[in-house]
């Protein structure tokens, strides 16, 4: 196993709009960042990943770039940006940006040209093609509801986009794309960057015969084996990592969707060229049901502890693994996983817990750090996300209950990761002095950063404490992971092991009590408490635990 920073770091996410407003016109931007970055160095966080800032319309929030290499207005300036960028290293903190190259804007320049005329030097950037039988080139269907496929009447063609139709999908068989590509990503490291997260990074390969999907009937369906971990995905990647990665040390982590431990050593491997890790989508399914994600069910913790163990061994000594339970694409953590109202604070320092003892690295998502839970809005007129809106509209089309609709969108909407950060219990949670552009979770009255940094018992204050572990014990970055009781409903213990050092981690899921037995095979000596989200006994025998609601203990010894 191979040392590296970026193994080491601990990460935390930033959604530029909803951090911190600077100057009252109700979103976020990079001076609002400037401002609070003595509170992220006091959390202890090594790396910012900054979520778009580029110029874009804004159709999916910034995913649909219209210029890679200018920033946002309502952000501010490049020149605002190198503030941030100096203000993080003269604190020893890195930064890696998002890179949205799959698809760019359609008011982008290159997609302004490419739908001019079938001759276009810039026609080629883009995947364009004829319609079948006066209908779409195929019947794929968009992540974000409808076709993957919009008809544009200059030239009587149609372009791809797999998400909004203001998203083209950029043509990486063209190598002109894919040097563009490079240029820009060199330009930002040049800049200083520490690294990129890359959106969407395994859809870029598409297959060229864009056949239609299998499914029945009429309607639309995911084209997924036609683009997902395409036919040249890896060779791209290779490229990349020669022609610009290569040249820096800095750290790289693609989305992919729908991703097998299997694939993603490909991607990860450490012999392989290509990216430092992924972010997959397996645990985020846990609580799906067969009509896919608003499809609501219970989740089993057997089955979560299979998902995660199932990657923690797969790359275990070949890879590396990225660790997060919630991100601006994904509910709340603790209004999912743990409990966001009786027990609060016990369940978001036993799911933390959890993320920070585990192999690999450990993504925070701003906000998680105080406790910030889903919000429940009354009306879907105060929702701003695409994939709600649209999704509200097709089920409502499909005869959908209305009280349903909104149940899920509670559960699983993306806005319930994108309502402004709870500074303070002050108006508009200290967000904006304006009128946020989304509303404020009306629970940050009692959850909110001022509030936790001032109690020394508060869920801020552990995470400081883990981030510190992290860095004081190897066991924890490094260590190797075998899982304790698998069919266990109720308890999630593991070990961690690297030479003499052995770290045992037992996390009591749900509010009734629990009990855990040590296995006994597993010799231990000098059992050390490292970190518990409730008052242990000293002495207490770690052979047999009795744990309370949503317990979580950490122990470090010799085996």
């Amino acid at each position: 196993m191979q040392k590296q920073w970026w193994k080491e770091s601990v990460v935390y996410q930033i959604y530029p709009r909803s951090f911190m407003d600077s100057n009252g016109d109700g979103i976020g931007d990079l001076q609002g960042i400037i401002s609070k970055l003595d509170y992220l160095k006091t959390l202890g966080v090594d790396v910012i990943w900054l979520c778009p800032v580029y110029k874009s319309p804004n159709d999916d929030n910034g995913y649909d770039i219209s210029d890679y290499q200018d920033i946002m207005d309502e952000f501010g300036t490049l020149d605002d940006w190198q503030m941030l960028l100096d203000g993080l290293h003269d604190r020893g903190m890195k930064l890696i940006m998002d890179l949205v190259v799959n698809h760019s804007s359609d008011e982008h320049a290159w997609f302004i040209e490419s739908r001019k005329s079938k001759d276009n030097p810039y026609r080629d950037y883009y995947i364009w093609r004829q319609g079948k039988e006066g209908k779409e080139p195929n019947n794929w269907g968009s992540f974000f509801g409808g076709s993957t496929w919009e008809l544009d009447e200059q030239t009587g063609e149609y372009y791809l986009h797999l998400f909004s139709r203001k998203q083209p999908d950029l043509n990486w068989e063209n190598p002109k794309v894919r040097q563009e590509v490079y240029d820009m990503m060199t330009w930002w490291l040049e800049k200083g960057i520490d690294g990129f997260r890359m959106d969407v990074i395994n859809l870029v390969s598409k297959v060229q015969e864009l056949a239609d999907a299998e499914g029945d009937g009429d309607g639309y369906h995911f084209g997924g084996k036609y683009f997902v971990n395409g036919p040249r995905i890896h060779e791209y990647l290779q490229e990349m990592n020669r022609n610009v990665l290569s040249k820096y040390d800095v750290m790289t982590v693609g989305e992919c969707i729908d991703v097998t431990p299997e694939e993603a050593e490909r991607f990860v491997g450490e012999d392989r060229g290509e990216l430092n890790m992924v972010f997959h989508f397996e645990l985020m399914g846990v609580d799906s049901g067969p009509g896919g994600k608003w499809d609501v069910t219970p989740w089993k913790l057997t089955d979560f502890k299979k998902i995660m163990t199932k990657w923690q061994t797969a790359l275990n000594g070949k890879g590396w693994n990225s660790l997060y339970l919630n991100n601006h694409d994904q509910p709340r953590m603790l209004s999912r996983f743990g409990n966001d109202t009786t027990y609060h604070k016990e369940s978001g320092k036993m799911l933390a817990t959890l993320l920070h003892t585990l192999q690999g690295t450990p993504y925070i998502y701003q906000g998680e750090e105080i406790g910030m839970t889903n919000v429940q809005f009354s009306s879907i007129d105060q929702y701003k996300d695409i994939e709600i809106l649209n999704m509200y509209k097709e089920y409502k089309d499909a005869g959908h209950d209305e009280q349903a609709i909104m149940k899920s969108i509670y559960a699983k909407g993306r806005d319930n990761g994108r309502t402004p950060m709870q500074w303070s219990a002050g108006p508009k949670a200290g967000f904006t002095t304006g009128t946020p552009w989304i509303s404020v979770n009306p629970n940050y009255t009692r959850i909110n950063a001022e509030q936790s940094m001032a109690d020394p018992d508060s869920i801020f204050h552990y995470y400081k404490r883990l981030i510190q572990l992290r860095k004081q014990h190897d066991v924890i970055v490094y260590g190797d992971y075998i899982l304790l009781g698998e069919e266990d409903e109720q308890v999630y213990a593991y070990l961690r092991s690297l030479k003499n050092d052995r770290l045992l981690v037992v996390l009591n899921f749900f509010e009734a009590p629990a009990e855990f037995t040590l296995p006994p095979d597993i010799s231990y000596a000098d059992p050390k408490l490292l970190i518990s989200n409730y008052d242990v006994e000293a002495d207490s025998d770690i052979r047999h635990l009795e744990l309370r609601p949503y317990e979580a203990r950490v122990y470090k010894f010799q085996g």
